[in-house]
């Protein structure tokens, strides 16, 4: 899960003690972050790399039924987090400028995944992206002209979802509390995977550097999996990670004290080549070369 300033205020503690808390290391957030840093400093790397280059970041990533559903969307777990998470507001950039929104469908658009066929998906900003340019290590004099963090949800999914938006919006208090319990029962009754359906998980993280009117730099891991015999996407792909950070801490390559997902580049280069054998599909596309 994401770091809690209450998890955050135990760093010196557990240095002191000298035990490791490693916290975003599921799928988003987890292997979104892994993805984040090779990108990043890949460009950093690049003779593409200057200051002087406007840069975008998007990351999107979404659990969502490889067999659609009238609803767009399936349950695999309670649906009442999904339902507080639509009260959230969100933080990232557009245009250079701060873009704060007070609910995701007011900040929904369209983004096409760069898979073998490339496929579009509705996406809206999720929670505050901001403090990840520092965490993913943005030169803080880098100009960026966009950069989220966000969800992604199969095309209709807006559609299907607008009285539930609707209702939300007017929703406070002990009685909307129990309205969205009552709502998060009803679709768990009606949406929630089968025994065996496949679930399907695709994650996109892009980085494009532009100098003036020109492309410079872009490419994007992109990652589609889905469930099968063994197990469902979501599982493998929250999982392993954990496993991963497990393994890191005990032979010490992760060092004591309160930490998201590495960045170090032994780690993210191991982890993701682990991780390609969890995906049908994982790659990193270079659309300079398109």
């Amino acid at each position: 899960s994401y770091i809690a300033p209450e998890m955050r205020a135990l760093n010196d503690a557990a240095k002191a003690a000298g035990v490791a808390l490693v916290n975003e290391v599921g799928l988003d957030p987890g292997i979104d972050h892994l993805m984040a840093h090779h990108l990043i400093e890949e460009y950093r790397a690049s003779s593409a790399c200057d200051g002087e280059n406007a840069l975008s970041f998007k990351s999107y990533c979404g659990g969502i039924p490889k067999i659609a559903n009238p609803f767009r969307y399936k349950f695999s777990w309670s649906p009442l987090g999904v339902l507080k998470a639509l009260r959230s507001p969100s933080k990232s950039i557009r245009d250079f400028a701060e873009y704060d929104v007070a609910r995701p469908w007011d900040a929904i658009s369209s983004y096409t995944a760069p898979l073998p066929v490339p496929e579009s998906f509705e996406v809206y900003p999720n929670r505050d992206s901001l403090p990840f340019m520092a965490q993913y290590h943005f030169d803080p004099r880098w100009k960026v002209k966009e950069f989220v963090r966000g969800t992604l949800r199969l095309n209709g999914w807006t559609e299907a979802w607008a009285d539930v938006f609707a209702e939300i919006e007017t929703l406070s208090g002990e009685a909307g509390e129990a309205r969205l319990k009552e709502m998060s029962d009803q679709f768990w009754s009606e949406n929630a995977y089968d025994e065996g359906e496949p679930d399907r998980v695709v994650l996109c993280v892009s980085l494009k550097a532009e100098h003036g009117e020109e492309t410079v730099w872009h490419k994007t891991y992109v990652m589609d999996a889905w469930g099968d015999a063994q197990s469902t996407a979501m599982a493998r792909l929250v999982s392993y990670p954990v496993s991963y950070a497990i393994h890191a801490v005990l032979g010490g390559q992760i060092d004591a004290g309160v930490h998201a997902a590495p960045s170090a580049a032994d780690l993210v280069s191991g982890w993701l080549g682990d991780i390609q054998k969890l995906a049908q599909h994982l790659e990193v596309v270079d659309h300079t070369r398109a």
